[in-house]
């Protein structure tokens, strides 16, 4: 049964196995050395070096099976140099066998303890995966890939947070998050947020007053759960929450709470959504928000949203440069979600060269692509449609905002003062246009109140 359970082991751990044959190469090749070297070298003290390295490398059993074959080993050198009768030999005998009992009972400590840290760490992952629920890969007409990293080593969830939930209407609702601070220190902040969204994003039939009740929420419990022993700064959550419609006609919807601004990707250019009128963090201040504090922008089938935390355009190369994000984005295929976001991981581990100092979250979401009925660029009234061919987005907040650029022209037209205030709709630029200007390369009009940071190939 002994030698039974020695192969398995070997079999179902091969490398481990590799290591564990050691302690018994060695007894053997001690007992011969031992044995042709005569009477005055004696080298069978040096068997208790295979019990003592196999219980480092296995479990009790193969340790007790490596003492026995010790002691058979000392008893056989014994019988070569003058029987088992002289004190030496007996002393030799005795003192193996107990530091081989001994190496048994500390690695049986061992293994409890592993098995209660074994059991506790699974616990830890248990709660952890039902705090930061793996979102669906496919929810209504959206796919989804995403990416958490924890600062901590160990843990699989930090201060980052998101979560996805249908609305009561044809709509998925998203949050994206990052406490400050990180590590398991932060957890207890980033479920508050996380249970308040899960309960609210059904309940609140517009995106405002599902806002509203995650900041009361925070405001409300905030210090019940924030660290505030080992952290008593401020505390306080940035967060992103958007509305995204089944109707790939109808405006998707954002409302930014102090977060990094989302990545539209449409076309193979990629564009910084910045929002008008950002509203502070959560639990920052009590506030009523307004609809004007809805950014909405158009998101078409095939095009895909890159939502982020500071974690991955805070982390710095070993030089201190951080990391480009929307450039590399811009850079990388986009055929499908789970392709780009194993580029932006491989390409930001490479960046950090290193470990990552804060948690960082990643979300690729992608519309699957769709029939879209054909909408005409330039209607009798000589004013552009926004739908196929036309970006709806967002303005950096201070710019001159409202301006609508045509394809063909790429001209910049202001809109009057008093015009319906809507995001306007810009062009997909050309290659040689950059950061976000509606002008060719070619053309001297100035650009600098462009319409926000653009990046294409």
């Amino acid at each position: 049964m002994g030698l039974r359970r020695v192969w398995d082991h070997f079999r179902e751990h091969p490398a481990g196995g590799g290591l564990v044959a050691v302690p018994f190469v060695l007894i053997v090749t001690i007992a011969v050395l031992d044995i042709y070297t005569g009477r005055d070298i004696h080298l069978g003290p040096l068997l208790v070096i295979a019990p003592a390295l196999t219980a480092s490398l296995a479990g009790p059993r193969l340790t007790a099976l490596a003492g026995v074959l010790a002691v058979t080993a000392q008893v056989l050198i014994a019988v070569f140099h003058g029987g088992l009768t002289t004190t030496n030999h007996v002393a030799q005998i005795i003192a193996l066998a107990a530091l081989s009992a001994l190496a048994v009972f500390m690695r049986c400590v061992r293994e409890r303890r592993d098995r209660a840290l074994s059991r506790a760490r699974s616990v830890a992952e248990t709660a952890q995966r039902v705090l930061l629920r793996p979102p669906p890969r496919r929810i209504g007409p959206l796919r989804v890939a995403w990416l958490y990293m924890s600062a901590e080593d160990e843990t699989e969830i930090g201060g980052d947070l998101f979560a996805f939930a249908r609305a009561a209407h044809a709509a998925t609702r998203v949050v994206i998050g990052d406490v400050r601070g990180n590590g398991l220190a932060a957890i207890g902040e980033a479920s508050l947020v996380l249970g308040a969204f899960r309960e609210g994003a059904h309940r609140y039939a517009t995106l405002p007053g599902l806002v509203a009740a995650l900041g009361d929420s925070v405001s409300r419990n905030l210090e019940d759960v924030a660290d505030t022993e080992h952290d008593p700064g401020e505390h306080f959550i940035t967060c992103l929450v958007l509305e995204i419609p089944d109707d790939a006609l109808a405006a998707a919807e954002v409302i930014n709470c102090g977060h990094p601004p989302p990545l539209l990707v449409h076309d193979q250019q990629v564009t910084v959504l910045y929002a008008r009128q950002p509203l502070p963090p959560l639990g920052v201040c009590e506030r009523t928000i307004e609809d004007d504090r809805i950014d909405p922008f158009t998101f078409e089938g095939g095009d895909m949203l890159v939502l982020y935390t500071d974690g991955v355009i805070e982390a710095r190369s070993p030089s201190g440069a951080f990391y480009p994000l929307a450039e590399r984005v811009a850079s990388f295929p986009t055929t499908n979600p789970d392709t780009l976001l194993h580029h932006i991981h491989r390409d930001l581990l490479a960046h950090i060269g290193g470990h990552l100092a804060d948690d960082a979250a990643l979300l690729v979401i992608e519309r699957t692509p769709s029939h879209r009925p054909h909408l005409t660029p330039h209607p009798p009234d000589g004013h552009p449609t926004p739908g196929r061919g036309f970006r709806s987005f967002l303005a950096r907040p201070g710019r001159t905002p409202y301006r609508t650029a045509r394809r063909d022209s790429h001209a910049v037209v202001p809109r009057a003062p008093g015009a319906d205030c809507r995001p306007y709709v810009a062009c997909a630029c050309p290659p040689s246009v950059k950061y976000g200007s509606t002008t060719p390369a070619n053309d001297s009009r100035d650009s600098s109140n462009g319409i926000g940071r653009s990046y294409s190939r």
